[in-house]
């Protein structure tokens, strides 16, 4: 079952290439107002459902007040709690270069707004890690523009590299976000090795302490994060590009074309995949 699901994935991903392909060839063709005959036919029938997911993507980034604020917020909290299983912690993978900040807050708040509590944001040459308050604010901006909420009565915690110390920023009911660069991966699983290697020499533990479960307290600790259930990664390489590789054991992973203009469609989709996979455990 698993595999079959893995297959209609795939084919699904295919599908969305190829009616971005053939969206952008029609819009060409239309600016030109040239061609066949048979070509305009064609356009003619296909443009409305080109418009129709446009619109779709234009309303769901559209700032929003009121009433329909109330209204989007109880659909995505629905949609969150008609999944089979939710993921609490979300690792969402930028694997392309030049990394989209409104499309990764975008996300962010999407995360959110269906139930996600813990949200990690990683790519492989450390933009957002460098630019972590430019990413704050952009998400504090679509999570007011996207769920219109009153920004003094939610308070989120944004995770620093420090481990235990919190930055305090106004986003939603209280999830958690934490910006993940490479040097959160293999090197603070030698840092953490060291760190073990020192206490044993200055005899703080012995040598009977040095475990894979003793590395995994002092890892955990050093990070202040839950192994994520699912990361999403955005782009065409197939690699989790150092993303927590002592965390990521039982991770599902889900891959989806490309981060920019991203819809929710897209996320709940992923999510939607990882609600229904069967998850063995190493049995």
């Amino acid at each position: 079952m698993a595999l079959l699901y893995g297959l209609l994935w795939r084919l699904l991903l295919a599908l969305l290439r190829i009616k971005r392909a053939l969206v952008s060839w029609l819009r060409a063709r239309l600016r030109n107002r040239s061609g066949s005959l048979w070509e305009r036919v064609v356009a003619a029938l296909l443009l409305p459902a080109a418009l129709s997911t446009d619109s779709q993507k234009k309303l769901e980034r559209s700032p929003v007040n009121g009433s329909r604020a109330d209204s989007r917020r109880a659909q995505w909290l629905a949609d969150g709690r008609a999944l089979e299983k939710l993921p609490v912690h979300v690792g969402l993978m930028v694997a392309e270069e030049e990394p989209s900040f409104t499309d990764i807050a975008n996300l962010v708040v999407w995360c959110m707004a269906v139930g996600v509590s813990y949200v990690s944001v990683y790519d492989h040459h450390g933009v957002f890690h460098k630019n972590n308050s430019r990413l704050q604010e952009e998400i504090v901006r679509q999570q007011q523009n996207l769920l219109g909420l009153d920004g003094s009565k939610y308070n989120v915690e944004f995770l620093s590299n420090g481990g235990d110390e919190h930055q305090h920023c106004v986003v939603s009911c209280r999830p958690t976000v934490k910006v993940l660069s490479p040097e959160d991966g293999k090197h603070s699983i030698v840092q953490a090795a060291r760190k073990l290697c020192h206490s044993v020499e200055n005899k703080e533990r012995s040598s009977k302490d040095i475990s894979v479960s003793m590395l995994d307290v002092m890892l955990r600790e050093s990070k202040n994060i839950t192994d994520p259930e699912l990361v999403v990664k955005f782009g065409p390489v197939n690699s989790t590009l150092g993303f927590l590789p002592w965390h990521i054991r039982l991770t599902e992973f889900v891959s989806v074309p490309s981060h920019r203009n991203v819809s929710y469609e897209d996320l709940y989709g992923a999510l939607q995949r990882y609600g229904v996979c069967q998850q063995r455990l190493g049995q």
